[in-house]
Order: C-alpha cells, then structure tokens, then sequence
C-alpha cells in the first residue's frame, strides 16, 4: 500500500530533520521526504494522510517492557501489549525476560517471536537472561540466544549478585558484541522495603529502599564494564547519585547508556501518600480506590504509584531532568509492568511494584520536558526512537529514505486526561490517573501499514 503523510512537522533526529514536508511510503519502506505540496504528482493509488498542525516522528522504540507471557498472561500478553504500544506510537518494544519459563532458552525466544509475528505488526526484540533461570549461578547460551534474535542480556527484575559471574557474563557479552542491559540492586540493602526511604517512608510508617541500593551496583557494573570494554546500558535510572556515577563513566569514555522513565522526571516519593496519618477516616479514604492502602500506623497510600526502584524525593527528580537535557540519560523507557487489579489491592509491602506506560509515556514525556521548554522536540524524538534503535541494535529511529515506513503521527495541540481505566492494555495501574497532558497519538504506521488509528 501506497501511503503519502503530507504537510506534517517531520522531526528525525537521524538526519537532522525538523521541517514541514510529506512522506512518502510504499511497500513498507520510506520512498523519499519532500517539501510540502510537492508530492502531489505521486498520490495515484494512495492513501493521503493530512498531519497539517502535527508531528510526523520515527515510531518509537521502548528499551524496556514487561508483556508477561509467557506465563502471566492474565496480567498482559504480547497481543495486548502491541495494541497497547501502537496506541503509544511504539513501533519496536525490547521485552524484559522474567517470565514464566524465564527467557533463557533459544525455545522460548522462539515461542516469543512467533506469537509477536502473529500480533499487530509492533517488532518484539527479546532480551534473554544473563544466567539461567535467573539463579545468578549458571550463565544462558549467549551465543546461541544471539544466533536466535536476542537484543541484549538483562536480569531484569534482580541483578547478578556473585561478581565473578557478572564479570564472567560481562567477558562473554563483550565477545559478541553485545550489550548487557543492566537492573542495578543490591539486594540485601532492600529487605522489605517497598518505598524510597526519606521523609515519605517515614510518615507512612513503612520500610524504605535507599538510594544507595541502585548506586552500589551501578559502582560495581560500572567498573566491571571497564574491566571487560563489555557495552551495558543501565535500566530505569531514578536516583541523582547514580546520574553523577554514570557522567563519570562516561567521561573515561566507557561505553555506558542509560535510561529513566517518565514517573522519574514527573512525581515524587511525597504523591505516593494520599493521606497522612490522623489526617481523617482511613478506611473511607482507602475504600474510594482500589488501589489504596491503609498502613499500620493510619497513613493511606496508592500501590498505583509503587514500582521498583522507587519513585525519588524532589531532588532525585530534579536531577532526573538536568540527565535528560545533559545526555547522562540516553532514551526514555516505560518500564512498562502490567499487574492485575487484585494484585495491586494488597497491603503496600505486599503489593507488587510496577506501572503501566506504553500509552502515556509520549504524552507525559512531551507534557512534562518539552512543554516546559526543558528540551527540544528534537531531543525528545531522539530519546524515545533514535537513541533505542542504536543501543539495542535494531532497525527504527529513522525517517531516512530506505528505511522500513515505522511512523507515529502525533496531534502536540490535543489536551487529554490520563483515565483510571479503559486502556488498550489489560492493566490499570497507571501513576498518572487524572493527570492533564497534551500529545495525542494519531497514527502508528508500522512497515508502511497503519496498525493504530484514532
């Protein structure tokens, strides 16, 4: 199918592109960019798509998603969640491999692959597990997982606590060509804790997760990745002493990348308390949601807003959006982690930690950083679609001619209210509930066929 997007503002930070002009797509590729109206001579046997007022970008691309099967398809599966991403404008998702079986074996890439190639036509690039079934002990055939497809090794969810087989796993990657795609914990450090330990976790009366618990192992991978010349891109960065350690690597010139997300850069440990102790009657505040918490000591919190590592205070914020426009933070990730409702109405400890993102990850991040004149559209293109192309490898990110036709459509102009429900995901719980943003996908275009349309 022919498509002709015209008089759109084609952002493409691959060629350096910020102009209003028409794309031309057929048989899945980018034929050509042109200026504006001059495409008029080639719109026989083609669909014309009018952007005028709206950005025409390369099709997203999240380093980090959760799409739980196998395994946990009650909580999401890699159908919903392409409906999801194409709603978000992602073309490409990099699928986390804590699942059940974890993605540790060339079978379950497999399996993975052939139920993405079934689904709506988002491209799913698995990452497989770093040691087998993320014991921390044995490492995975990584090289026969990279002969099946695999962008990266992560032990998303936990990290390689025995150093000797980080390094080992380090060694091997390095051999390959290929990154490590880093979850930095220290787990003894955590011990229950289910929230940022501050003034927060004081006031609810809950054990807290420091700061310190990302930094020590960001330290340790840091310095294991010069030791070995191995390329790891650090997950979910939140915490403004890990941003400082990662601007130091990168001044030695070590082949370190990093992503945060846009809970990270946008709230704080402080909205995860709804109400404060002796504030007024807990259990009617508790009950208007399901997601809300009663504490032991009477405080009321929202599970909506607990994921893993934990939303910072004020400065953890602040030093997450001088990253961004600085370049410590190489992409901008969901984190994406779907949970079922009742699952999320547990006791905050018992809770399991995770938000959704896919389809508000381009209007909060727009909202937030571009809106507030914080960085340019350009960067924030780079950041979802140029940036996680080139650190995982894959094809996107990109508008130049020959590329395959990956295309977001986005109307910057249209104000909307994030809901509590009714999203393409199974998954509700989302940390934006009730939040104003601007930036509404129009279309996602993935190998030249519309596969999300408002």
């Amino acid at each position: 199918m022919k498509l002709i997007i015209k008089n759109g503002r084609i952002i493409d930070p691959s060629q350096n592109i910020d102009q209003i002009g028409d794309i031309i797509v057929a048989d899945g590729i980018v034929q050509e960019i042109l200026p504006a109206g001059d495409s008029s001579a080639d719109a026989t046997d083609a669909r014309i798509i009018d952007a005028a007022g709206m950005w025409v970008v390369p099709g997203f691309i999240d380093s980090h998603v959760h799409l739980r099967e196998p395994g946990m398809e009650y909580k999401e599966d890699i159908k919903s969640g392409c409906e999801s991403a194409a709603a978000g404008g992602f073309t490409g998702l990099c699928s986390m491999p804590n699942t059940k079986p974890f993605t540790d074996t060339v079978e379950t890439v497999e399996y993975i692959k052939a139920k993405a190639a079934k689904a709506n036509g988002v491209k799913i690039y698995p990452s497989a597990c770093i040691t087998l079934d993320q014991a921390g002990k044995e490492l995975t055939d990584m090289e026969a997982l990279k002969a099946a497809g695999v962008c990266g090794f992560s032990e998303d969810g936990k990290s390689v606590n025995d150093m000797r087989v980080m390094r080992q796993a380090m060694e091997v990657a390095k051999s390959l060509d290929m990154p490590i795609l880093d979850h930095t914990e220290q787990a003894e450090l955590v011990r229950g804790g289910c929230i940022n330990k501050g003034a927060s976790s004081e006031l609810a009366g809950v054990k807290g997760i420091a700061s310190e618990v990302e930094e020590m192992m960001t330290i340790r991978d840091i310095l294991l990745a010069k030791e070995t010349g191995c390329r790891i891109h650090l997950q979910h960065i939140s915490k403004s002493g890990t941003f400082d350690l990662i601007r130091l690597a990168k001044s030695w010139g070590m082949p370190v990348t990093s992503e945060t997300a846009p809970h990270y850069f946008t709230i704080s440990d402080a909205d995860v308390i709804v109400m404060a102790p002796g504030e007024g009657n807990a259990e009617a505040v508790a009950a208007q949601k399901h997601h809300y918490a009663v504490t032991e000591n009477g405080a009321v919190v929202d599970t909506h807003k607990k994921m893993n590592p934990p939303l910072g205070d004020y400065k953890d914020v602040h030093a997450t959006i001088r990253a961004v426009m600085d370049g410590t933070v190489d992409c901008i990730a969901t984190d994406h982690a779907p949970h079922a409702a009742d699952e999320k109405a547990r006791p905050i400890d018992k809770a399991p930690f995770g938000v959704i993102g896919l389809e508000t990850s381009f209007a909060v991040s727009y909202t937030e950083l571009v809106k507030k004149n914080y960085i340019t559209p350009m960067r924030l293109i780079e950041l979802m679609s140029t940036n996680p192309a080139k650190i995982l490898g894959v094809p996107g990110g990109t508008l130049a001619p020959g590329a395959c036709a990956d295309i977001a459509v986005i109307d910057v102009r249209k104000d909307w209210v994030v809901p509590e429900t009714g999203f393409k995901s199974k998954a509700v719980n989302t940390p934006f509930a009730g939040r104003k943003v601007s930036g509404e996908i129009v279309m996602t275009i993935a190998d030249g066929k519309v596969i999300y349309e408002r």
